[in-house]
Formats: structure tokens, sequence, C-alpha cells
């Protein structure tokens, strides 16, 4: 059995398509505060570089919605016509102050059960090329 290809307004999507790397970051500290600030995510770990010392990390950790944030802008560059329905993830490693994430994924499913459905196996990798963050999204047609 083959994995359904559907037309869309750029290109068939199949299984195995990939999301090119998409670079973010450096998070520094006054993103972070930034982004404390607006999110109400005030945890002192993510702020205070001798309280991230204490638990044991070289600087504050990058808050993980801030990291889930760039998975958005990755994807609606890599397929403007479709829209991020749904979006999950799993944090394996912190990211820190400094340091940036790269995005990528494939395509793990392609259907069309009331529209097009597309499910994304996402990666978001350090400078290391370890994985700190597994997600998945859904993508739709917008509309």
């Amino acid at each position: 059995m083959t994995a359904p290809v559907v037309e869309s307004v750029q290109a068939p999507l199949r299984v195995g398509d990939k999301l090119s790397p998409q670079n973010f970051g450096p998070f520094d500290l006054l993103r972070l505060a930034r982004y404390a600030e607006v999110s109400g995510d005030k945890n002192p770990i993510h702020l205070d570089a001798d309280l991230a010392r204490q638990a044991g990390l070289a600087a504050p950790p990058v808050q993980g919605m801030l990291l889930m944030s760039a998975f958005a802008p990755a994807l609606a560059a890599w397929r403007p016509d479709l829209t991020l329905q749904r979006l999950s993830a799993k944090f394996l490693r912190p990211v820190l102050a400094g340091e940036s994430i790269a995005v990528s994924g494939r395509v793990a499913n392609v259907a069309m059960d009331d529209g097009l459905r597309v499910t994304l196996r996402l990666m978001a990798h350090n400078a290391q090329r370890e994985i700190v963050v597994l997600a998945e999204a859904v993508l739709g047609e917008a509309g």
C-alpha cells in the first residue's frame, strides 16, 4: 500500500518529505527576561545565573514554551499554504541562555479526512547536534 499524495498550492506532499533545518537563537538573557515578562513565566531559574548554577546548570535554561515558539515560524516558512493546528513536544535536554537551536523534521503522515491533514515529526538540535526537543505537529489547509 502506498501513502497518499496530495496536491497543494505549492507541491505534492509525501511521507518522508523533509523540513530543512532552520536556526533560531541565540536565546540571550534579555530574550529570556522579555519572554518571562510577557508570558508570566517568571520562574527565577530562567533569569538568575547564580540560581541556575546552584541547580547544576552552566547558565539559565531557556523556557520550554519559548523553545516551542520556534516551531511555528519554521513550519510557516516551509509550507505557508498550511496552518498549524496542533503542536506537542517532549523536552529532552535543557537549552541554556546563549545557545541556539536548529529545527528540522519529516512528514510522517498525509491524510484527507475532512481536508488535508499533514503530521510531522519534528526535532530541535543544539550546537552539539544533540536532540533537545522532540515534537509532533499537525498542519491543515487554512480556512
